[in-house]
């Protein structure tokens, strides 16, 4: 449950309340500010793994949660998750069959970081760029889309991508990002469909 950074007071406050990640604050945060779930939605939970996004999810509303993951994810009471690769046909096909609508999908995924920042941040945008095209598949017109992303130079091409698919697209840099991190959220909401 920890990071390459350690621990920290987020990391033992989630630890101390039951959360898989430190990350559950940053997605109640989003939704604090935003409101991009609401109680019947059915949410995707993309990079889903080790679930903490999950967790908060079963939470915030009583329709279906869905996880996707490389990696599998311990059993959540609620929850429904998949291993496999996002960009698979037969994961999307398979998540098509269990959600036929989908009206939030959220992604906290992130590569494992080298520590190049140049290298990372072009290996954050492809994956958020599979995410992106995942979305634009699988969400139904007016959805909600929540990606994290990293500040640089190739950022703005992927912002510019989103808001080409959706009518109010927002950054969030929320208060459990790390100091002195690039880290930020794209908080997109209303697909066009």
């Amino acid at each position: 449950m920890g990071s390459q950074w350690g621990y920290d007071k987020t990391h033992m406050r989630a630890k101390h309340e039951g959360y898989r990640s430190r990350a559950a604050y940053k997605l109640i945060e989003i939704q604090n500010k935003f409101s991009v779930i609401r109680s019947d939605d059915n949410v995707i939970d993309l990079g889903a793994a080790p679930g903490s996004w999950l967790q908060v999810l079963r939470t915030m509303t009583h329709a279906r949660v869905l996880g996707i993951d490389l990696n599998p994810i311990a059993d959540l009471e609620g929850v429904e998750t998949i291993v496999g690769d996002l960009t698979d046909p037969e994961v999307q096909e398979l998540a098509r069959s269990m959600l036929e609508i989908v009206n939030v999908i959220v992604c906290d995924a992130a590569p494992k970081l080298s520590g190049h920042r140049s290298y990372d941040q072009a290996r954050i945008i492809e994956l958020n760029e599979m995410a992106l095209a995942f979305a634009v598949k699988m969400l139904k017109p007016g959805g909600n889309f929540v990606i994290k992303s990293f500040q640089g130079t190739d950022f703005p091409g992927l912002y510019s991508d989103v808001k080409n698919h959706f009518y109010s697209v927002k950054t969030c840099i929320t208060k459990s990002t790390r100091k002195g991190s690039t880290e930020l959220y794209i908080v997109a909401k209303n697909f066009s469909g």
